[in-house]
């Protein structure tokens, strides 16, 4: 059993957010809220889910975890970092031609047509009349197909996911707990590039490659960044200029890639981090000696509570933040709100 420990002076942070939460009524649950069935073994990761633990953290009914963190003060204060206004996406294309393997149940986004100009041309839309008629499209895709935020309902442990629901409170109805749309009014506030790949000198990290504190620590130093409460981290990993420079996708999705490591969770939990995104396609280093497939995702979804952002494309960002030296901005990411989800596309974009 992981029990555990209230953080130092977490009850009288943030009330406002503590208060607002984001479920109903409290309910009652078949297990203590102080601890939560794990797998046998005490092991790097089990110790971490115990420190960094935020189960409780906002009280009983939370489900926005760490986006408590971006309170509306520190959004306003987060406007200082903007100094020309230009603007960057941090979208990769959404289109059939994405990451994804083909055949896989992810599937990337494809674009079907309903009503087209070539319909008004020929003249066979319903209630066309001299030339006017209209275009109408659909998207079929899976919603972490792309540049995506994963939902608190997206990671599972013990049979539990953030905050002590039952994994079973997401069934094929969707989540009831934890979703997404939790996050839609959230993801607007300061941001921190963190180039790692220029930071090593390299045009990318070799998959492999572990992110931990201090690989963290060294590129904020590099860049003359501080990383704060309600912050979010951009991670860059260089991934995709492997993949674009060999032209393809094969070697990025299911295959091993540089990432966070467990160790640079504390880091991102001692100064209270509201989301992280990374330029990669699961967000940690592929492979590792976790004790299950994704260990990262359990400490940092299940037990942390952090919005996690995955296949977010930097390259442009981290260009333009090395010819200036200025490596913060506003980011405005908020995911779109599909009621029940546990994730969400997400068109990010970094205000200068």
């Amino acid at each position: 059993m992981i029990e555990h420990a209230q953080p130092a002076g977490a009850a009288a942070e943030e009330p406002a957010e503590a208060a607002a939460g984001a479920g109903g009524a409290g309910r009652d649950r078949s297990t203590p809220r102080e601890e939560v069935p794990a797998a046998a073994g005490a092991t790097a990761m089990t110790d971490l889910a115990r420190r960094l633990s935020n189960w409780g953290r906002w009280g009983a009914d939370d489900e926005r975890g760490t986006l408590n963190h971006l309170t509306p003060e520190r959004r306003l204060a987060a406007c200082a970092d903007v100094v020309t206004g230009e603007a960057v996406s941090l979208s990769m294309p959404f289109d059939r031609f994405g990451p994804q393997p083909w055949g896989d149940r992810r599937l990337n986004p494809t674009l079907s047509m309903l009503q087209t100009g070539t319909d008004v041309r020929l003249g066979v839309q319903e209630g066309c009349i001299d030339g006017w008629g209209y275009a109408d499209d659909m998207v079929t895709m899976a919603l972490q197909a792309a540049t995506h935020w994963d939902s608190l309902a997206h990671a599972f442990h013990g049979y539990r996911m953030y905050n002590g629901y039952p994994c079973d409170e997401v069934s094929a109805a969707g989540a009831g707990r934890n979703s997404i749309t939790a996050a839609k009014d959230r993801v607007a506030g300061r941001a921190v590039l963190l180039d790692v790949a220029r930071s090593e000198g390299v045009d990318w990290l070799e998959p492999g490659f572990p992110i931990g504190e201090r690989t963290l620590a060294a590129a904020a130093e590099r860049e003359g960044v501080s990383v704060g409460p309600g912050d979010i981290v951009l991670v860059r990993t260089g991934a995709m200029s492997r993949a674009r420079r060999a032209g393809s996708w094969k070697e990025y999705a299911y295959h091993d890639e540089a990432g966070l490591a467990l160790d640079a969770l504390p880091w991102l939990h001692e100064r209270r981090v509201a989301a992280l995104a990374v330029d990669n396609w699961a967000c940690e280093v592929l492979p590792n000696d976790g004790p299950v497939m994704l260990p990262v995702h359990v400490v940092a979804i299940v037990y942390m509570g952090l919005l996690v952002g995955e296949n977010f494309d930097l390259d442009e960002l981290g260009e333009r933040c090395a010819a200036d030296g200025r490596y913060t901005g506003m980011l405005v990411a908020a995911p779109i709100p599909f009621t029940g989800a546990v994730g969400a596309p997400v068109n990010p974009v970094m205000v200068r």
